[in-house]
């Protein structure tokens, strides 16, 4: 199963050649490939996989994937009584 993350470009740069930002994820920030979306520039919204943005997203498509994630933490949350723990090494 893959995973993509709406964030929003803080800044973009030149890297020895490569695409770069910094992307936004609700206070979290991480560095991001941004050589697969060319037109994003800062301000606008991506979805984020494993350090690449692979498409640009509205504003509004962000905060709706947001609010999803973030109701899915909430139950697991409520359900389990705390977060889920991290992955032990070697399991899975």
């Amino acid at each position: 199963m893959c995973l993509g993350i709406p964030g929003r470009i803080t800044d973009v740069r030149d890297d020895a050649g490569v695409r770069m930002g910094t992307v936004d994820f609700g206070g979290v920030r991480r560095e991001v490939c941004l050589a697969y979306t060319p037109q994003a520039g800062a301000g606008a919204y991506v979805i984020v996989h494993v350090g690449f943005a692979i498409t640009q997203i509205d504003e509004a498509e962000a905060e709706r994937t947001l609010d999803v994630l973030r109701a899915m933490a909430d139950a697991v949350t409520g359900e389990l009584g705390e977060p889920l723990p991290a992955r032990r090494e070697g399991s899975g």
